[in-house]
């Protein structure tokens, strides 16, 4: 029963990200379909294809995501970004066969780089939990604050450089975007922590109101800048870009804002390795989506 229970839980993460990537293909073929100079905006909700990636994306993918989590599979929480690197592989499938993109080599070993540097971050068991999180010490809201402030700042350099630099503009998007989503996966630890507490008693509602603003926001900008991203180069090269923030910021969390140590002896080496990995990944891919910038 055990196994079974230990089965489910790699079904729901692997479930997870082929949601997400596939959701995106979708989005990604929607936004291809719009006539040629119009904006992305209300226009995509028009798109039933548009509505049913974000619902796969945003709905299906999150469930999924959500549940697999969740201590009774017994899979733990380390592992879940590793298997959920599994949809990468379906991004990769699915440009070519849905969206008819075409993968050189290289982007070909940066989707892999970044499958494997994913896993690696999986598997260096560096997490944190909602009971870990102090919302009475004023330090933890500084440095929280501080991330949110420096994220925030990449994503407004990213929009200012990508109106003025033609040559990288999707690839600014993606990052944009990314920031946008490693804001949002940080803040929903606390949203969680304070839903039991604000309804139960009514304190820190100051704080609960701020978090569900941060997330609003963060996701409603994640998601139309990927949308603009998409307008300018291929799924197959902007989805890992936009990875690569997302992955990265939650190491910073843990050490800057959380203030933990390494749990194993392989935890540092794991960690280094992956975001190596990533950046390479990230490098090999914008290297090619600014080729094909250049030739638009």
């Amino acid at each position: 029963m055990q196994d079974l229970s230990y089965l489910i839980g790699i079904l729901f993460a692997i479930g997870a990200g082929v949601m997400n990537n596939f959701g995106l293909l979708c989005q990604k073929k929607a936004v291809n379909e719009l006539p040629e100079g119009e904006k992305v905006g209300r226009n995509l909700l028009k798109k039933p294809l548009w509505v049913f990636g974000l619902i796969l994306e945003m709905v299906v993918g999150t469930t999924l995501f959500i549940l697999a989590y969740s201590p009774e599979w017994g899979i733990g929480a380390a592992l879940v970004p590793g298997l959920m690197a599994a949809g990468l592989i379906v991004l990769a499938i699915g440009s070519i066969r849905i969206l008819g993109e075409n993968l050189t080599k290289q982007e070909v070993l940066g989707i892999l780089l970044m499958i494997v540097g994913i896993t690696l971050l999986g598997f260096s068991e560096l997490e944190t939990e909602v009971t870990e999180l102090n919302l009475q010490d004023a330090g933890f809201i500084f440095r929280a604050t501080i991330f949110t402030v420096i994220l925030i700042s990449i994503a407004i350099f990213c929009e200012i450089f990508q109106r003025k630099q033609k040559k990288y503009k999707g690839i600014l998007l993606a990052i944009f975007s990314g920031t946008m989503f490693g804001i949002s996966n940080f803040w929903v630890a606390p949203m969680i922590a304070l839903i039991g507490i604000v309804f139960g008693s009514g304190r820190f509602i100051v704080l609960f109101i701020i978090c569900a603003v941060i997330l609003i926001l963060s996701n409603i900008y994640g998601i139309f800048k990927i949308q603009q991203a998409f307008q300018h180069g291929q799924a197959s090269n902007l989805i890992p870009i936009q990875q690569m923030p997302i992955q990265i910021a939650p190491i910073f969390v843990y050490f800057s804002i959380f203030l933990l140590v390494p749990p194993e002896i392989y935890s540092f080496p794991f960690m280094i390795i992956a975001i190596l990995l990533i950046i390479i990944s990230s490098f090999l891919l914008a290297q090619r989506q600014a080729q094909l910038e250049k030739i638009k």
